[in-house]
């Protein structure tokens, strides 16, 4: 009976091909703009987890003072108020897990005949591990290269591009501010921060070596920033806390005196544009839904049309013993064809337009299995949802009545 009935179905729509092409079209404009939005919008946000996993996990970054000079105030790190024992001492706290000082600077790198300005971290073993960050060759510096204030270097992929470009940059020797520096490691590729930085294109040495060798400090151990990573999520409120007392204990600063260094927390404001990304994945596919809503009206009328031609066919139907339930069926039928047939158009269509966005514009786009088949199983339901109207309509006309219709 079933079989009979989709035979049945396809048939009525064949007679008026026009018109099923014309309906169809809805939902697979409908399927393929809710498929190419998705993929746009968790591309966003894959990119987005992408940049907050190369940053690291439950961070804090600890800015030095701000001054005044003049009636002039200074922003964060104007002073030095932080030094290497301030994050030792950090470092020891129980809601710590790692912890490492800084002091940046930008500076010419030269390699033969090739040089490249970059940035330049002076930091301690550590920074690795609070960055997440993995060496692709090589080896990374130790505390003793610390102690010794050791001219070795780990390079960013980029700097590793611009200078040496398909030669291994391993046990080379690179010129700092013309200062030998050995290259005994490779960082891993990290790509962009959010905010659009080259994180690749860095170098990193000891921050003995930065302080005495190569910046120079105006004060003895004085770094520009601390950054320090809490032991899990549930304890960065605690770990902030701890760090905030310790350093005004350190610092000497009375209570109710404000602090002479700033604490960040890094991971919330990732979080943050993580949150905002999804949101606007959300929007995208609800605004893309408004067209599978059009679509499905757009279904009920052309069926509602249909049930209108042929209203002296459904008195015939029903005059030669068919049931309500059998005209009901056969009309939700056709509008279970029409949406499944649009449907798997329309994500065939979604697909290659994602593929084609992505080669194109050079957006990440990613395409799912559940956002596939969401916006199948919606526009499926949106289909029947209004095609279920007509073919009541159609079900419930009087034989009598139908059979008159002119």
């Amino acid at each position: 009976m079933t079989m009979q009935m989709l035979i049945e179905a396809w048939r009525a729509m064949g007679a008026n091909r026009l018109r099923t092409f014309l309906t169809m079209l809805g939902m697979v404009i409908g399927v393929s703009a809710v498929v190419l939005m998705l993929a746009i919008g968790q591309g966003a946000q894959y990119s987005v987890d992408q940049s907050i996993s190369s940053m690291g996990s439950n961070l804090f970054i600890i800015l030095s003072g701000s001054s005044t000079s003049g009636g002039l105030r200074m922003g964060s790190g104007a002073i030095p108020t932080l030094t290497v024992a301030d994050a030792q001492a950090i470092g020891e706290l129980p809601e710590i897990s790692a912890v490492a000082p800084a002091v940046p600077g930008i500076a010419q790198v030269v390699y033969g005949s090739n040089n490249w300005s970059t940035s330049v971290y002076g930091t301690t073993p550590a920074y690795l591990t609070v960055r997440n960050w993995t060496v692709a060759k090589g080896y990374p510096f130790t505390d003793s290269d610390v102690r010794s204030a050791t001219r070795v270097a780990l390079l960013g992929q980029t700097v590793v591009d611009n200078l040496f470009g398909d030669e291994d940059p391993i046990n080379k020797t690179i010129r700092i501010k013309q200062s030998p520096y050995l290259v005994i490691g490779v960082l891993g590729a990290k790509g962009q921060s959010l905010d659009g930085r080259d994180q690749d294109d860095t170098i990193i040495i000891p921050v003995t070596t930065a302080q005495r060798k190569l910046f120079g400090t105006q004060f003895q151990g004085t770094v520009r920033f601390i950054m320090s990573q809490a032991a899990s999520a549930q304890l960065m409120p605690e770990a902030e806390k701890a760090m905030t007392a310790l350093l005004r204990q350190r610092h000497h600063i009375q209570e109710g005196a404000e602090s002479d260094f700033t604490i960040r927390n890094l991971t919330a404001l990732m979080n943050t544009a993580a949150q905002a990304t999804k949101v606007m994945s959300i929007m995208l596919g609800a605004i893309a839904s408004i067209s599978l809503l059009v679509g499905g009206i757009g279904i009920m009328n052309i069926m509602l049309v249909s049930v209108t031609e042929r209203t002296r066919e459904i008195g015939i139907r029903v005059a030669i013993g068919a049931r309500q339930r059998d005209i009901l069926m056969q009309f939700l039928m056709e509008a279970v064809i029409i949406s499944i047939s649009g449907c798997t158009v329309g994500v065939l269509l979604g697909v290659g337009g994602a593929a084609l966005v992505n080669r194109i514009a050079e957006i990440a786009v990613v395409i799912t299995g559940a956002s596939i088949l969401m916006a199948f199983m919606v526009a499926a339901c949106v289909g029947v949802f209004f095609g279920f109207y007509p073919a009541r309509k159609a079900a419930l006309l009087k034989p009598i009545d139908a059979l008159r219709y002119q």
